[in-house]
Parts: C-alpha cells; structure tokens; sequence
C-alpha cells in the first residue's frame, strides 16, 4: 500500500519480520522493483543477509549512535568499527 502513491522514499522497520521465506523473497522483490523505479528505499533490519540482497548504503547505528556510514559492498567485506566487525561476526553487542 505504501507504494501505491508513488513515493520519492520509503521508510520501512523491519518489513519482512515474522514473514516465511516465501513473503519475504516477493516482498524484496517488490522493493527491489521499487528502487529500480526510482524510491529511495530507508529500510531497518536485523536480518544481515536481507542488507546484504538489498543494501547500497548501510548506516550502522549502535546505541543510538551512527557508528559506519559507507557503501554495502564496503561494510559487508570490511567494517571500518570494532562494533560493526562484531556484529558481522554474530557477537552479541552491549
């Protein structure tokens, strides 16, 4: 329904949580498509490997506070903080 109007962006929070894998695959499809039209897509997740199917640009926020800011391809292979290294690598971060 969001897109219905054609948006310039679109702000989701966690917009596949407690989908199964089926919903989840149309759903990054229709934003995929989306994007490819032209939406700025402002997605949050927790799922690392819906970033790594949808990101260009991953802002990584811990605490409340912007740690990384820098292209997907970029963080993904090699994070610039301790913090984002960490989560990457499944540790639990205080």
């Amino acid at each position: 329904r969001a897109l219905i109007r054609d948006p310039a962006v679109l702000f989701l929070d966690e917009p596949c949580s407690n989908l199964d894998g089926a919903s989840t695959r149309d759903i990054e499809a229709i934003l995929l498509a989306a994007r490819d039209a032209g939406t700025s897509i402002v997605l949050s997740t927790h799922d690392i490997g819906q970033a790594r199917r949808l990101a260009a640009r991953v802002l990584f926020l811990h605490r409340g506070l912007l740690c990384e800011d820098s292209p997907a391809e970029r963080f993904f292979a090699s994070p610039a903080t301790q913090e984002a290294r960490a989560y990457l690598n499944g540790e639990i971060l205080l």
